[in-house]
């Protein structure tokens, strides 16, 4: 495939979509806003949890099925790609234009959702992650960086602002993507053989494994509860094994396709200005601004690396996603079993938070870049460390409370950690071009998502490892208060076979509950304190970094490593 100005695809190159005089420069924003809402979506996959982790099962998870820990680690997956193709893709950017980098992305992202959908059809894990995280990966990191660079020569003069209109559809992603995931699942979503309530069917139970007796033999079965069962217009009961859908499949083909199809458009709006183009009447200040941090010179994309100001930054950005990160993965699963005693806790009360993590993720991306403009960027990061650490100390104790006045603490406490998680993404760009000059800063910037990268797997490690910690102590703790007798009764095994009723979902700590004496505390509510207190502990850390970030010394500036490159700088 041939990517000089004069081959087959040069309409898509850089030198190539220059645009002429008089050009609106916000005719730029809508299309990066547009690629952002598309990859942006990514934010709403734990609205995929609970249907691929029931994908045989349907109305409950069967012994077959997906964990929810494997399906958390596509999106890490996804996640750990995004950083990688941006740190590739940053100076590939800079030479091709966004345009070709936002065709590319978009073929990856479509085909990513398309070969995903083959994997849930088949059953076949390893599809998933090579299409929605591997490829789907790629396309995110490619989506994401396109417009950043774009935007901050278009607009030079309000760079937090543009940094922030960059990326703030990628913050709002989910907020389309959330209920239009939603509404592709119910629609087509199909339930399972009903055999009949749990008293009314002769089960038994092999190797953890529940089975019914019917007149065309042995079959395996789930038993649901009522809410389980609700969704699919169901009944509490036994239900057959891989006789309903989801909708997973087909909702992932469908998004495949339409978000293909919206990235294509987008990326032909891109456009560039001309070598030398400032708005109309603006003037660069002849002084460094009075915080001191923003620089008149640049550096090289390989120089910054070698800058004790980047690794700072690095540290700052990875500790601030960490925290962030694994709860976005895992937002609809931790709601519904911190707070799913409550009757206002629906599940369409679950979408709707998620929903609304992702506008207030949006909102953070705009509201914090733009502030950082008048603030400055090493203030704005101080406020995400103190406020955010307070913050993530509070949700144990909303937690524990359990109460609808809990419920609004809780809720409050983490749409301000996303606002704050969105505006560390939306300010690092316009960071970076006050250390490091506007040069290179999409190459910069690209490198630096590497700590996305990290901090994908740090993240969903951190709280699926600390949660399933403390989902075992939970289910030792209620199987040894729980009658041996009763127990046997309820799932056709002794307890001497609990590790194998718990491998096979048999037993959970929903379940145990059932059979649990009077008043025996559910622990739900507590898996998570642990990762709050950890997450935390990683945000004062953070601050700690920020706090270091100095300007960038004179011997790393592009006059005294690259001169060549130095006429460059008036653009």
């Amino acid at each position: 495939m041939s990517t000089s100005g004069t081959g087959a695809l040069a309409f898509l190159r850089k030198e190539n979509i220059v645009a002429p005089d008089g050009y609106n420069r916000w005719r730029v924003p809508p299309a990066s806003i547009a690629i952002h809402l598309c990859i942006g979506s990514v934010y709403a996959w734990s609205v995929f949890n609970t249907p691929l982790t029931r994908d045989l099962g349907v109305v409950a998870s069967s012994a077959n099925d997906w964990s929810l820990s494997s399906v958390v680690w596509i999106f890490s997956v996804a996640i750990v790609y995004l950083g990688l193709a941006a740190a590739f893709a940053g100076k590939w950017l800079e030479k091709v234009g966004p345009r070709f980098v936002g065709v590319v992305a978009a073929f990856l992202w479509g085909g990513g959702f398309i070969v995903g959908s083959i994997g849930i059809s088949t059953h076949q894990l390893w599809l998933l992650y090579l299409g929605y995280g591997v490829l789907g990966g790629f396309g995110l990191g490619l989506g994401y960086v396109s417009p950043v660079s774009t935007l901050i020569r278009w607009f030079p003069d309000r760079r937090g602002m543009a940094t922030g209109l960059a990326i703030m559809g990628f913050g709002g992603g989910a907020m389309i993507g959330a209920p239009l995931i939603s509404a592709l699942l119910e629609t087509f979503q199909r339930a399972p053989e009903y055999l009949g309530a749990e008293n009314m069917v002769a089960l038994v139970t092999e190797e953890g494994r529940r089975f019914a007796e019917t007149a065309a033999g042995k079959v395996e079965v789930v038993i649901a509860s009522a809410n389980q069962a609700a969704s699919f217009g169901g009944e509490a009961g036994v239900y057959v094994v891989g006789t309903g859908e989801t909708g997973a499949a087909s909702t992932f083909l469908t998004l495949g396709i339409a978000y293909f199809i919206v990235m294509m458009f987008a990326s032909f709006q891109y456009r560039v200005p001309k070598e030398g183009w400032k708005p109309e009447g603006w003037q660069p200040k002849p002084e460094a601004s009075s915080k001191g941090m923003v620089s008149k010179n640049h550096v090289h994309i390989d120089q910054a690396l070698k800058t004790p100001q980047f690794w700072l930054l690095w540290i700052v950005l990875c500790f601030n996603v960490t925290a962030g990160i694994g709860v976005i993965g895992v937002a609809k699963t931790m709601i519904n079993e911190i707070f799913g005693n409550l009757a206002i806790v629906t599940a369409g009360f679950a979408g709707t938070y998620v929903l609304m993590i992702s506008v207030f993720n949006m909102v953070g991306r705009f509201f914090w870049a733009s502030t950082s403009d008048y603030i400055g960027r090493k203030n704005t990061y101080h406020c995400f460390f103190v406020i955010g650490t307070l913050l993530y100390l509070s949700i144990p104790f909303w937690a524990g409370m359990g109460n609808t006045t809990a419920l609004i603490g809780f809720y409050i406490a983490t749409m301000i950690i996303f606002t704050m998680y969105g505006g560390g993404f939306a300010t690092i760009p316009a960071y970076l071009a006050d250390l490091f000059g506007t040069l290179h800063v999409g190459g910069i910037h690209g490198r630096l998502l590497t700590a996305w990268s990290t901090a994908g797997v740090l993240g969903p490690f951190a709280i699926t490892y600390l949660r399933n910690m403390s989902v075992e102590n939970a289910i030792a703790d209620l199987a040894a208060k729980v009658d041996p007798a009763a127990f046997a009764s309820k799932f056709g095994a002794p307890m001497a076979d609990l590790q194998k009723l718990v491998e096979a979902k048999t037993v959970t700590v929903a379940r145990l509950l059932e059979i649990a004496p009077a008043g025996t505390v559910d622990p739900t509510s507590t898996l998570y304190n642990t990762t709050m207190y950890a997450m935390a502990g990683l945000l004062v850390l953070a601050f700690i970094a920020n706090l270091l970030v100095k300007p960038v010394r004179e011997k790393h500036h592009v006059e005294n490593t690259h001169p060549e490159l130095e006429p460059a700088r008036a653009s």
